[in-house]
């Protein structure tokens, strides 16, 4: 192996390791982990505030909270515990929470993301702002030397221009606000060329412009890309496309949902990737972990979050819908 191999594959081990070691330097973010009911969930928590990532309040019913800890052996008695009878009541009281000011962050734990988006989404008492609410996959992949930001792949199912807008925007604001310097953000599509006969062609040649006009700030954007041109240099070349982008995306911006779900799951399977979550565009970011995430994601997941967290402090937070 070369040495720019050994390099890269160092890098590329390290890239969460970073984001882990950079919010651990930070005041943790006080956390409210919406029913932590399960050793999975629960553990996370405990594990992410053992590392100084968070500051966890428990939201839950406090009894099957404590059952947990005892039969997994996890400490929690240090943490705030707010009572809440069942998983509708858990979401509801950690929204609640957030509009009173008593937390920064949102950690989802062992109700269904659906409960718990219900409750973020409400147009009466929920925490939307002006911003679409979106998320992103913050993926670890081991053959690419880039951290990948994938979105969205589990919010919106069928976005229009003006949501993809929004997409992209929280995708580039969550991506400099980490530290990760000015992102080249592709708009993908099946080709590279703009047609009729694809619609996402046209969204993504209008993104682009909408860029130029200041629109959408931040990043470097290009498309439409197809996802081979977009990540590898030499298939860029091949096609004759030159850009700051092409070949070395470093947010990948789909055209629906479904492609974005089966292209972060073809990447975790298939590449072994590692695969943080984190949503976008409410009041507060929220931290959305898998039952299957492994520890290391788990905690780039805060680390990612808190690392957000910590911009938001100094910089003005999204007005509210």
């Amino acid at each position: 192996m070369s040495v720019s191999q050994v390099a890269a594959a160092i890098q590329t081990q390290s890239k969460y390791e970073r984001l882990i070691a950079r919010a651990a330097q930070l005041q943790p973010p006080r956390t409210i982990v919406v029913h932590p009911c399960d050793e999975t969930s629960l553990r996370g928590a405990s594990e992410a505030a053992r590392a100084g990532l968070i500051l966890p309040v428990l939201v839950g019913p406090e009894r099957k909270i404590h059952e947990v800890a005892r039969e997994h052996k996890i400490d929690i008695d240090s943490f705030e515990i707010v009572e809440a009878s069942h998983s509708d009541g858990s979401a509801a009281q950690a929204v609640e929470l957030i509009r009173s000011a008593k937390g920064e962050l949102l950690m989802k734990g062992s109700l269904h993301t659906d409960e718990l988006m219900r409750a973020v989404t409400s147009s009466s008492n929920g925490l939307r702002t002006k911003r679409r609410i979106s998320h992103v996959f913050v993926m670890d992949v081991p053959t690419y030397a880039e951290t990948l930001f994938i979105t969205d792949a589990a919010i919106n199912i069928l976005p229009d221009l003006d949501v993809k807008r929004d997409i992209v925007q929280n995708a580039i604001d969550l991506f400099t606000q980490v530290g990760l310097g000015t992102p080249r953000v592709a708009i993908l599509s099946a080709v590279e060329t703009v047609t009729s006969k694809i619609p996402s062609t046209i969204d993504a040649a209008a993104l682009c412009k909408m860029a130029d006009r200041g629109q959408i700030t931040g990043g470097l954007l290009d498309g439409p890309l197809a996802f081979d041109n977009a990540i590898d240099p030499q298939a860029a070349k091949i096609k004759g496309i030159d850009s700051p982008v092409a070949g070395r995306a470093q947010i990948l911006v789909v055209p629906d949902l479904e492609a974005g779900n089966m292209l972060a799951k073809n990447l975790s399977f298939l590449a072994r990737a590692d695969a943080a979550g984190i949503v976008l565009g409410a009041r507060v970011p929220i931290i959305l972990t898998s039952r299957s995430d492994s520890v290391r994601t788990r905690m780039a997941s805060c680390a990612v979050a808190a690392l957000y967290a910590d911009a938001r402090r100094r910089a003005p937070v999204l007005p509210a819908a």
